[in-house]
């Protein structure tokens, strides 16, 4: 997702970083940095400085009330990433590709009202196999387009073709073989602080959208904003299917491809995995 800044004073020296997915990286304190509120991690340092004139949370209300108000606007791209797109260039926010959180601790998203587009909320896989990975693909995979064996599959509480199911307990979600294999298992409560590190709070905005020749435009209409979830919140949530676990690897013969199992939500269910929703 795009990042910028919101909300924090500009006496912050605010520093960019990048994770570091190899774990021999030193941690460092973001106390030691002056930004509050942040988890430690392992981190590498980005040469990037955040600009002095950040857009504060009241100038994003205004600057949303004045688009709002103009009704419906042409998409400056066209195209899926269209709609976030010109939402940002028309509010005066500048874009940008770092995949971080958007908007310090705020991140934007924008919506076309009635899509069943799905974004990827996180990915999430350290030391979550029960089995070793490889064996796992040899044992339950199945060929893909190029006849490599691999588990890509839409978890759900019922079995797929391979037998393989996903169990939720009151702190785990597994994925389990009908045979009563464990295959791999996750703490709800560690889902919990991966969802809360890679989206803290988000802006959730919905326009309506239509076609004219060949154009799209929008009309954005509401804007909400969404903080804080809870284990149960997650547990809930995936049971009910509005958050969708992907396993995705496959077999490379002496070693195992894994994009990371991801946990993905309909935008439209967004609302119901946060505690608190606020119109803004």
């Amino acid at each position: 997702m795009k990042q910028s800044r919101i909300d924090y004073p500009v006496e912050y020296n605010w520093v960019h970083f990048k994770r570091v997915e190899k774990w021999n990286v030193p941690k460092v304190s973001l106390k030691v940095l002056g930004i509050p509120n942040q988890p430690s991690e392992r981190f590498q340092l980005k040469r990037s400085y955040m600009p002095k004139d950040t857009m504060t949370l009241s100038k994003f209300i205004q600057a949303f009330g004045e688009l709002k108000a103009r009704g419906w606007v042409k998409s400056e791209r066209k195209g899926a990433t269209g709609i976030g797109h010109t939402l940002e260039k028309l509010i005066g926010l500048p874009e940008n590709n770092i995949a971080l959180p958007d908007l310090g601790e705020i991140e934007l998203k924008a919506r076309r009202v009635n899509s069943s587009s799905m974004i990827t909320l996180f990915t999430f896989n350290h030391k979550v196999w029960k089995m070793k990975q490889l064996d796992a693909i040899r044992k339950y995979g199945t060929p893909d387009e190029n006849e490599r064996l691999g588990l890509y599959f839409t978890m759900s509480s019922a079995p797929n073709k391979a037998g393989l199911f996903l169990n939720i307990e009151s702190e785990t979600l597994s994925v389990c073989h009908v045979s009563g294999e464990l295959v791999a298992e996750w703490q709800l409560q560690t889902l919990v602080e991966r969802f809360i590190e890679k989206i803290p709070a988000l802006i959730l905005v919905s326009a309506q959208s239509r076609i004219e020749n060949d154009d799209e435009w929008f009309k954005f209409e509401k804007t909400q904003l969404l903080t804080g979830t809870s284990a149960e919140i997650i547990r809930s949530q995936i049971l009910a299917g509005n958050i969708l676990v992907d396993l995705r690897l496959h077999d490379k013969i002496t070693s195992v491809r894994n994009h990371g199992t991801g946990f993905r939500a309909h935008e439209d269910k967004l609302p119901l995995l946060f505690q608190n929703v606020k119109d803004l």
